[in-house]
């Protein structure tokens, strides 16, 4: 079905972005997943070349345009070029983080950091799980206690992307460690703030690339000139971005989904068994025919939901219905293309193999899937 959603200079972004994704990403993504991060200079080149930032204002050096298709295309091109874990470091900055930088940063903090932000030269990364809490916010331990002019910072996080690589994290945390929602703020901690150091790189079932790391906070003072949103606020304004969060996640998801079916097709039409294709079977042709039916239906479905975002009526149960359904649908594919390359679909250096590991955080981080069904439960049952 042929989308309608993107116009002529849409196109050009994708032409620009599909061709930064071939020349600086896919040659050096075998290298990177053995390393267990990116080369920096890749991010730098990123913002050159203006991915980064589309929404940051010009004066900064965005591209002054709050427009998330631009996110979106991105994200399809580095789905869609088997190197995924190579490029979210931009997904992740672009989608996830700098949405609470432009719509909370201080006249003063943004002359601080959006120009950074936007060139590449800080890459930005949030901190919200701990090592004994994940989904359950409002119970995380991390606290930022007032100290003189500014807080100090206690704690630790875990399971962050861009964890290791990041210049600049925005750490949820108490300030008021007897209030729950009401008590977490969130703080902006720098690369080189005494008392903040990264642990482990984090070896994972997949995303090799995509540096996961834990972070640990031990009497950091940080000004308060980098309290982002005001004291108290954390809480309400990570749920006011959540849904583009979970949104960028179903595009991935679906643009993942995408790429194993179109590998699968040309695998299946080349590959012989018994004298004949693959593709000749019956039970191929009814497995493309329902994959290719979930595939559209799911690109209907995250088209639109993109539109509602733009248009600022994108709610948090709509994207929990995307983000959940979309990404049940991406490991089941997946699972159903690896199975039609056979043996082959088992080895580390067929793609499909890699979109199989890299696919199973997708239910997973951002809210897994069950957490997704209560939001939407509660709304449909009238329980919020």
């Amino acid at each position: 079905m042929r989308r309608t959603i993107f116009d002529e200079e849409h196109e050009m972004f994708r032409e620009t972005a599909k061709a930064f994704v071939e020349r600086e990403i896919v040659p050096h993504h075998e290298k990177w997943e053995a390393d267990g991060k990116i080369d920096k200079a890749m991010f730098r080149k990123a913002g050159d070349v203006g991915l980064l930032a589309t929404a940051v204002d010009e004066r900064y050096g965005g591209g002054g345009v709050v427009d998330f298709r631009y996110n979106a295309i991105l994200n399809e091109e580095v789905h869609a070029s088997g190197a995924a874990s190579s490029g979210q470091c931009m997904t992740l900055h672009n989608d996830i983080c700098l949405p609470y930088f432009i719509n909370l940063c201080s006249d003063e903090q943004a002359e601080r950091w959006m120009g950074g932000l936007a060139s590449g030269e800080l890459m930005s990364a949030i901190a919200m799980t701990e090592p004994g809490t994940g989904s359950d916010l409002a119970s995380i331990t991390t606290t930022a206690m007032r100290s003189g002019d500014g807080y100090v910072v206690n704690g630790a996080k875990t399971f962050i992307t861009n964890g290791i690589n990041s210049d600049l994290v925005i750490v949820a945390a108490k300030t008021d460690p007897t209030e729950k929602h009401r008590g977490m703020s969130l703080i902006v901690l720098e690369e080189g703030m005494e008392g903040f150091e990264r642990g482990r790189n984090l070896d994972k079932l997949g995303l090799k690339s995509q540096d996961t790391a834990e972070l640990f906070f031990d009497d950091v003072f940080v000004p308060e000139e980098n309290l982002l949103g005001g004291e108290g606020n954390g809480f309400m304004h990570l749920v006011r971005n959540l849904p583009q969060e979970r949104l960028s996640i179903a595009v991935g998801g679906v643009a993942h989904a995408q790429a194993a079916f179109d590998w699968t097709v040309d695998y299946v039409t080349e590959r012989t068994a018994f004298g004949q294709t693959i593709a000749s079977f019956q039970n191929t042709r009814f497995e493309l025919a329902e994959m290719k039916t979930e595939l559209d239906i799911a690109w209907v479905f995250v088209d639109r939901q993109i539109e509602a975002l733009n248009a600022g009526e994108l709610t948090a149960t709509d994207a929990a219905e995307a983000k959940w359904w979309v990404t049940e649908m991406q490991l089941r594919l997946i699972t159903r293309c690896l199975q039609l390359f056979g043996g082959y679909g088992y080895m580390s250096e067929f793609p499909i193999s890699k979109a199989y590991a890299d696919a199973r955080i997708q239910t997973i981080y951002g809210g897994t899937t069950e957490i997704m069904k209560e939001i939407i439960g509660r709304e449909v049952a009238g329980t919020r």
